[in-house]
């Protein structure tokens, strides 16, 4: 089964968008990867003071997550951007799942982005 592996603007994004990608992207026919610091920055923004819109959006993502099965995975770095590359680097089949232009740019994996109204695609 093919992997997505999910970075924290996409997972916040979703939520924003009530976009339901736990149950599009197995419909689609992926697993759902979501690298332990990305769990931790969605936490850490889920409690910081700079954003209430954020916090609130991060608080969703916490809870849809808490709520939907997902295999977490531990990255080499605790940048979370630059372990992403390295591990699409070395993981070459692996989908990343990102609306980061910079990180699409930097990765030569197929990405997952939302498109238009609430749609989840491959490019």
């Amino acid at each position: 089964m093919k992997q997505v592996l999910l970075d924290t603007n996409f997972i916040i994004s979703c939520a924003r968008q009530k976009i339901d990608f736990f149950h599009e992207i197995p419909l689609m026919g992926f697993e759902i990867l979501i690298p332990r610091q990305v769990f931790d920055e969605i936490e850490k923004l889920s409690k910081s003071r700079k954003s209430a819109t954020l916090r609130e959006e991060a608080d969703l993502a916490l809870k849809i997550m808490n709520r939907n099965k997902f295999t977490i995975i531990k990255l080499r770095r605790n940048d979370v951007d630059r372990a992403i590359i390295e591990f699409a680097n070395d993981n070459r089949d692996v989908i990343i799942a990102t609306l980061d232009k910079e990180l699409q740019n930097k990765i030569k994996n197929q990405k997952m982005i939302i498109r238009g109204l609430g749609m989840l695609e491959l490019v």
